[in-house]
């Protein structure tokens, strides 16, 4: 595992786009994997701005999110649908049909989560995640306790991540309770990770996530075993 420290969160945000912009521009058909939070926000501004800038063509890519909202509709403010395509997708005016994100909304939740598997299967897997650290050490909605051979499921959502998502929504209430997320597995069979770790709080559950023993109780322990894993740390978080 590679481990990164920059400067502040600018700093984390440009590393990460160039890192991501290398992948697309050595290997145009890559399948990528995004994050949502505030975490990859900055990123994705840089992305914008290197597709305008004519530095890279996303046109052929594939991508997979890590997770979304059971109950919420695909068009809801709150969903990582609607903030995917606001915050990248439609800005690099990606094919809808090359963006895969669950549906929250599904009628058959345990169908839903085997065909994302099958999906990201049949594009030959992934070969670029980028990733976002909870509070409670959680990489996409993999709380902890999940089991490390997980794929794609559903989640009950701790009263933590809970609490640290309300800043999103009006109240406590309006927070969903329940996820689709790639498991820990799905995760850790993608080809190459990149977890960007920025934001208050954070510094102990990523000295545990890095140098602590592999657990459940800390699912991004996992990362440790990731033969492609690279972390780029907001350093002014420290």
């Amino acid at each position: 595992m590679e481990i990164i420290y920059a400067s502040n969160y600018e700093d984390m945000s440009r590393k990460a786009a160039i890192a991501i912009a290398q992948q697309v521009i050595k290997k145009p058909t890559s399948v990528l994997g995004f994050a949502t939070g505030s975490t990859p926000l900055r990123t994705y501004e840089i992305l914008i701005e290197f597709h305008r800038q004519g530095i890279v063509d996303f046109s052929c890519i594939n991508t997979f999110n890590l997770d979304e909202y059971i109950g919420l509709s695909s068009d809801h403010p709150q969903s990582y649908s609607f903030f995917m395509l606001k915050n990248l997708f439609r800005q690099i005016q990606l094919d809808p049909s090359r963006i895969h994100i669950p549906l929250g909304t599904a009628l058959d939740l345990s169908r839903e989560c085997a065909d994302y598997e099958e999906a990201i299967q049949s594009l030959g897997g992934i070969d670029f995640q980028l990733l976002g650290l909870g509070s409670n050490g959680h990489i996409g909605f993999n709380e902890p306790e999940t089991q490390l051979n997980s794929i794609t499921h559903v989640v009950s959502l701790s009263q933590e991540t809970i609490k640290a998502n309300s800043r999103f929504f009006t109240n406590l209430e309006e927070v969903p309770k329940k996820a689709i997320t790639m498991g820990i597995k799905s995760i850790m069979n993608t080809r190459k990770i990149l977890l960007l770790v920025s934001g208050e709080k954070k510094a102990e559950i990523i000295r545990q996530a890095l140098s602590g023993p592999i657990s459940k109780e800390i699912p991004a322990s996992v990362l440790q075993l990731h033969p492609n894993a690279t972390v780029v740390i907001d350093q002014s978080i420290l």
